[in-house]
């Protein structure tokens, strides 16, 4: 269950703001620092700079905490946030240079709600390889994503900058750049 969240846009980098939205959550829901069980931190892919940054602030207050580590793959992270979701899940995320880190996952049924399954660890691929060949299969569309016409459903986020268009040769979806 996620009790809080906080996000900011804003030209502060992460070193400026990390450390007082961490204080500003934990005032709002009225967490002691002596509840938590283990700190989670991203181990990438994603900016060198804010992992490092991420990462250092993890590994301090696990230190002074006395609490564990859980490194999460970014990916991974990104496709968990579709919790409980019946179909494959496709998450995109730009690597730059015309490729994404991608992987699949599933949420199956188990006795104690759903289990994250990884089907395919994260990886990046050429953009182009999704273009010209997306997950294998035609595909149609779900809200902003691709769906393997005869393999279930998967929902693709798609990265800032590309969006899903009709193919012109066929009744399919494509992915394709917005510029």
């Amino acid at each position: 269950q996620l009790l809080a969240e906080y996000t900011v846009n804003y030209k502060k980098t992460h070193s400026q703001t990390l450390l007082p939205m961490l204080d500003e959550i934990k005032k709002m829901i009225d967490l002691s620092m002596t509840d938590i069980d283990a700190i989670a931190v991203a181990k990438g892919p994603g900016s060198f700079t804010g992992l490092r940054i991420g990462s250092a602030t993890a590994k301090g207050l696990g230190l002074a905490l006395k609490k564990p580590l859980v490194e999460i793959p970014t990916v991974d992270g990104i496709a968990y946030q579709m919790y409980g979701h019946s179909r494959l899940v496709c998450p995109l995320m730009d690597a730059r240079r015309n490729q994404v880190y991608t992987g699949l996952y599933k949420f199956e049924d188990a006795k104690d709600g759903h289990k994250f399954v990884v089907k395919k660890e994260q990886c990046a691929v050429s953009i182009d390889e999704i273009i010209d060949n997306p997950l294998g299969e035609n595909a149609k569309r779900i809200h902003n994503g691709l769906v393997p016409s005869n393999a279930g459903d998967v929902f693709i986020e798609i990265m800032p900058g590309w969006s899903v268009v009709e193919n012109e040769n066929t009744p399919n979806q494509r992915v394709k750049q917005v510029r």
